[in-house]
């Protein structure tokens, strides 16, 4: 039932009594102003403009809060209350509707606390679900109206007191209070309520079977909406409507009924759409402007004591000796409290630019440790991970291969879950690398799903590629985000599917000349996901859980690929059922390269052009020499050690060397100084870092200190030696334009 849709805007407007703060203007100027401000907030409201009712509100409370007086106060924080509740902030609309409470009590008023009850029930229904409670304080709220005769405010107690028994399907309670409201709407000018009360007696009649009765209220109810097209009450009178046709077999009526309903309830859905987008931004205003009633308080506070001040000096002058000491200790006491309220506000402000200042401070520090730890975990990864590949091309430890891969994969999903979690850093840091560059999304597809053939191999999985020939053959985007969000999806489909199939499609959704927009999908046979944690799983640290599956991971590989798409615009959506399998599927639109795509030379078959050239391997990490020095000798390199970056400049100095590796952090003299020195004296031996640690930082002091290239520990040993070929094959004068 739609009508607690709308309750809210029914019972916030009965009270005629808004604003910056004001100079010049006496009291009732002032509360012609409130009104004012008051009236231009229910019209906003009531046109689900939360930004600009929330605006007036506020203004509404400000010069509620300098007339000072409990009637005004009340209804200013009984406005910004609802305005709570529209945004779903319920805490502090708690505290408005306690304020406005407290000054209902205050004002001895039976309209103003009339309105108390009336907003108790409606909060103890809508928010807390106690309909007891609820219906407690309607009882109250009507016996103060009755008593006053105050039929306005009367007819829409009954109204809510309606809402709460037919919501709770108590019909017949609800309709003893219909009648009684019936008996007064003719006496009021109020349109929207009198088609309200039509349309909840329709209801009750259809309930009862009562289908001749019900289609005179309807009509009845069209009759008004229809003149001044309220389209929200149409919606709710056609679907009635749509209702008792359905009950009393009128097929053809029903038909047109639908019809109707649809209409309005396609206008209606736009509107409400729309006032969920301002929601975002009368948020935000809501939290600017929370300082500023905090403020106005204040500032009220000492308005109230200078009032004080003003009284007890008229009283002293009539009190001679016993005034005159009143009005100093008074005077002393006001200007102390003043000064500790100034006090206060200074400090406020003072801790709030302290915490933000610890806060990046904090950010700066967390970076940094994470650079730090990444450093040190890859380093003695790479050792674990060089050595198993080097012993697998070992043919005498062909009994040992599936150890020796598992050792492997296990250091690699050690790397994989320490660059996730550095991703995630970077992602809340906004300082994600964008790399555009030029990409086939076949090959890129093939490589991702080659990098993971340990894995599909381990699940005895089948992994299928269908890339349509309709995508251009060269795109160009962003190639490191798609890259990492491709490697967690596959990877998730791999790690939750065993002897199954794992298929990954692309497809060109639209395209022209420039632009070409690909649909991608993961989809698995695997072993799907609970629907209660479909939305979950998008969150760090979250898992879907199996009885029939023990696999656990870290839980940010979802987290990360949702992160990438936000930060390029686009969603990923997920189908899944538990036993079957899941779907993700997301778009992303590349601009389109009009060059062909040039093949590219394999740089391996190059080796034996450079067997017997003598690289410095300048490493001050025991396990990592022998890695590297290993992987060279087996290509018949010659190598010459150095322990830290002076020993290198020595080296170089007397000897001369085909390329260097250079590692950036070690005692004694560091990569960069070390690189430096060697460029004072040699600008053409190509230098290339060799480093574990969080390139993006170093990237271009890297460069700068002289360098040609980088190779990030640790590294795919094809990759290494493509790197390795390409530095000592295109050998010239080092200048600072070489890139990575």
């Amino acid at each position: 039932m739609r009508y607690l849709l709308n309750l809210l805007l029914v019972c916030i407007s009965p009270f005629a009594i808004g604003q910056e703060y004001t100079s010049g203007i006496d009291i009732e100027q002032k509360k012609q102003l409130f009104k004012k401000y008051e009236d231009s907030s229910d019209i906003f409201y009531n046109q689900a403009n939360l930004v600009k009712s929330i605006d007036y509100s506020i203004k509404t409370l400000k010069i509620a809060l300098e007339i000072n007086e409990p009637k005004y106060l009340h209804q200013g924080y009984r406005k910004i209350a609802y305005d709570y509740l529209s945004l779903m902030d319920t805490i502090s609309a708690k505290e408005s509707f306690d304020k406005a409470k407290n000054y209902a009590l205050e004002s001895s008023n039976d309209t103003v606390i009339g309105l108390y009850y009336m907003d108790a029930a409606n909060y103890s229904f809508l928010i807390d679900n106690d309909t007891k409670k609820a219906k407690r304080f309607h009882e109250k709220s009507i016996e103060i109206f009755t008593r006053t005769k105050d039929s306005v405010n009367l007819l829409k107690a009954y109204f809510n007191t309606i809402l709460t028994h037919f919501e709770n399907e108590n019909y017949e309670e609800g309709m003893a209070y219909l009648n009684a409201a019936s008996k007064i709407e003719n006496g009021i000018n109020d349109k929207i309520t009198k088609i309200a009360l039509h349309n909840l007696k329709a209801e009750y009649y259809i309930e009862n079977k009562s289908y001749d009765l019900a289609q005179t209220q309807i009509n009845n109810a069209l009759e008004l909406a229809i003149k001044d097209s309220l389209t929200y009450d149409l919606e709710i009178s056609y679907g009635l409507l749509v209702d008792l046709y359905e009950k009393t077999n009128k097929v053809s009526e029903a038909s047109f009924a639908r019809n109707n309903y649809d209409k309005y309830y396609a206008i209606n859905s736009a509107d409400e759409e729309a006032a969920k987008k301002n929601a975002a931004a009368a948020s935000f205003q809501v939290n600017q402007f929370r300082k500023e009633i905090e403020a106005a308080e204040i500032k009220n506070q000492l308005q109230a004591e200078r009032f004080k001040t003003r009284a007890i000096i008229n009283y002293i002058l009539i009190g001679i000796t016993i005034a005159g000491i009143i009005l100093f200790a008074f005077f002393y006491r006001a200007y102390t409290r003043r000064k500790e309220l100034v006090r206060l506000l200074q400090e406020k402000n003072k801790e709030y630019l302290q915490a933000k200042e610890e806060s990046e401070n904090l950010s700066k520090a967390k970076s940094k440790f994470f650079s730090t730890v990444s450093h040190e975990l890859r380093t003695p990864l790479y050792g674990v991970i060089g050595l198993s590949t080097i012993l697998l091309e070992d043919k005498s430890l062909k009994n040992h291969e599936e150890d020796l891969n598992s050792l492997k994969f296990s250091a690699e999903y050690l790397l994989a879950l320490i660059n996730d979690v550095l991703l995630i850093n970077k992602i809340d840091a906004n300082s994600t690398n964008v790399e555009i560059t030029s990409f086939s999304v076949k090959d890129l597809i093939k490589k991702i799903v080659t990098s993971l053939e340990f894995m599909k191999l381990q699940n005895k999985n089948k992994i299928h590629i269908n890339v349509s020939d309709e995508i251009p053959e060269l795109l160009k985007g962003n190639v490191i985000h798609l890259s990492q969000v491709l490697m967690n999806l596959i990877g998730n489909a791999c790690k939750f599917t065993e002897d199954g199939d794992i298929t990954i499609t692309a497809s060109l959704s639209k395209k022209s000349s420039k632009k070409a927009m690909i649909d991608f999908s993961v989809k698995d046979t695997g072993i799907g996901i609970p629907k209660r944690k479909l939305e979950a799983i998008f969150e760090e640290f979250q898992q879907a859980e199996s009885i029939n599956y023990n696999y656990q991971g870290t839980g940010l590989g979802l987290p990360i690929v949702k992160r990438l798409l936000d930060a390029e615009g686009s969603q990923i959506y997920v189908e899944s059922e538990i036993g079957e399998g899941t779907t993700f599927h997301f778009s992303l639109e590349f601009d389109v390269v009009q060059v062909k795509k040039e093949k590219k030379t394999d740089s391996i078959s190059n080796l034996k052009d450079i067997e017997g050239k003598r690289i410095l391997i300048v490493e001050d990490n025991r396990i990592n020499q022998i890695v590297t020095r290993k992987i060279l000798e087996k290509d018949k390199i010659i190598c010459d050690l150095a322990n830290n970056g002076k020993e290198a400049v020595d080296s170089v100095s007397n000897k001369n060397y085909d390329l260097i590796l250079m590692d950036i952090n070690m005692p004694v003299l560091d990569g960069l100084s070390a690189t430096k020195k060697i460029r004072s004296f040699n600008k053409t031996v190509p230098i290339v870092a060799l480093t574990a640690v969080e390139i993006e930082e170093m990237r271009d002091q890297i460069f700068e200190s002289g360098m040609n290239d980088i190779i990030v520990k640790p590294y795919d040993a094809k990759k290494f030696r493509e790197t390795i070929v390409k530095n000592i094959s295109s050998k010239s004068t080092y200048t600072k334009k070489a890139t990575a």
